[in-house]
């Protein structure tokens, strides 16, 4: 044991040590002596004393205490042994459930290098037809996920887990932010109801704890992200929920250090603590980190600085709306603000790239039909405008799907629908195929025939 100095001031989260060692860097875990339950992480060095943040509460802690190095740092499991369990963002599983170490990593390792990327990944084809269709993803790629509370979001993230484990045998990672204890509970709960839970591992930084805490959730979780994409060689998936709250946790500790905030009290190195985790996630030779962000949206201002570097990182975005929701057309995403970089003709191909085009200006022309009936009824629209109306509907209803993960609560088989099938389903609506079939029966199914 290698005594490295004493507490000589406590201020909330902060704490001022005097050294009696120069072997003591920024970003090393100190403790105290007598006491493992308390441990900072060195986050500034002057002269003879550090500047230091407490990864826990600082309830009981005296002035004086002796404190030592701890070399390995914050550290996680390495091993299949993360799967099926929930962990703190510390790596300590909370799940009531020991764990029988293999291996451990340290979380802040360095990001992958250049010469390691693998920026020429596959598509990811989730098998959902309004995301494969409008915004679909590839493999390392960060796709930000806005919506609020009540319009889907947790179904669709289990959606997204059951249709990728199934066709590529790959595990995800779960890593709450600032998460609500209830919802933590609830999400556990259900993904052990849809026997998802051993196909993935949980990571939270919960809303109670302290704000070092909830900024090191997401270390943790990109770290257990890595093991599985560069040990078990898979294709990940990584959902954060949500984000911002890493960032307002930052703008927390450097209030709390006294440290210089910009507009709207964001912290000043705001993008580059964003860099340092959407540098993690990405392809190399192994497999693939495939990022889902969930992105709050304060005051409902997309300019905020907050959100405009969050989305600097972002490969598209996945919009749920509750009038979608509101319609009973599940999943209920907002085609219109849902976006990809990979809806590209060089990249999905001609046919695909006109079909998402025909299919948005269609449903433009819709929305403009709609405030013409509500004026003047249906009667007074061309026959070609009526065709455009019920072929419109027709399509709104086709972009729902039965899930897998909600058999036991809707009755209907879940689905998993092939792109080519999507795009044979989509142009013969266009073309009028299907013009003698009702549109209720375009609900909720998986392809038309």
């Amino acid at each position: 044991m290698q005594m490295v100095g004493k507490i000589i001031s406590i201020f909330d989260i902060s704490i001022e040590v005097v050294l009696s060692s120069d072997n003591v860097k920024v970003g090393d875990i100190l403790e105290v002596v007598d006491d493992p339950n308390y441990r900072f992480e060195v986050v500034e060095i002057s002269n003879t004393s550090a500047t230091c943040i407490s990864l826990g509460s600082t309830r009981g802690l005296k002035k004086g205490l002796d404190v030592k190095i701890l070399s390995h740092g914050i550290h996680v499991e390495y091993s299949d042994k993360i799967l099926g369990r929930i962990f703190n963002s510390y790596g300590i599983p909370i799940d009531k459930r020991k764990i029988e170490s293999v291996k451990t990593r340290r979380t802040d390792h360095p990001t992958t290098t250049l010469q390691e990327l693998n920026i020429e990944s596959q598509i990811l084809w989730t098998g959902i037809k309004v995301i494969d269709f409008f915004a679909p993803l590839q493999k390392g790629f960060k796709m930000g996920l806005l919506g609020g509370a009540g319009v889907g979001k947790t179904v669709l993230i289990k959606e997204i887990i059951h249709n990728v484990y199934t066709s590529l045998n790959s595990n995800a990672i779960f890593t709450g932010i600032g998460e609500r204890s209830r919802e933590g509970q609830e999400l556990y709960s259900e993904m052990k109801k849809s026997n998802l839970l051993d196909k993935m591992a949980m990571v939270y930084g919960q809303m109670g704890d302290n704000p070092v805490s909830r900024s090191k959730a997401v270390y943790s979780g990109l770290t257990m992200a890595e093991y599985l994409r560069d040990e078990k060689k898979q294709d990940v998936l990584l959902f954060i929920d949500n984000i911002y709250r890493f960032i307002q946790a930052k703008a927390e500790i450097a209030t709390e250090l006294k440290q210089i905030l910009i507009g709207n009290g964001y912290p000043s190195d705001m993008a580059s603590e964003m860099s340092k985790i959407e540098e993690r996630i990405n392809s190399n030779q192994n497999g693939s980190i495939t990022s889902v962000q969930a992105i709050y949206i304060p005051a409902d201002d997309l300019t905020d600085e907050s959100v405009q570097t969050i989305m600097s990182y972002m490969d598209g975005q996945i919009v749920l709306d509750r009038k979608v929701a509101e319609l009973g057309i599940y999943p209920a995403i907002d085609v219109f603000n849902s976006t990809s970089k990979l809806v590209d003709v060089e990249k999905i191909g001609e046919r695909h790239f006109s079909l998402v085009e025909s299919v948005l200006k269609t449903l433009t022309r819709y929305n403009e039909l709609e405030e013409i009936i509500t004026v003047l009824g249906i009667e007074e629209l061309s026959e070609e405008d009526k065709l455009i109306f019920y072929r419109a509907r027709k399509l709104r209803n086709y972009f729902s799907q039965p899930m897998f993960v909600a058999e036991a609560y809707t009755g209907i088989p879940g689905e998993f629908v092939k792109i080519d099938d999507v795009l044979n389903d989509v142009e013969a609506i266009l073309n009028g195929k299907y013009d003698d079939i009702d549109e209720s029966k375009f609900l909720f199914i998986g392809k038309v025939s």
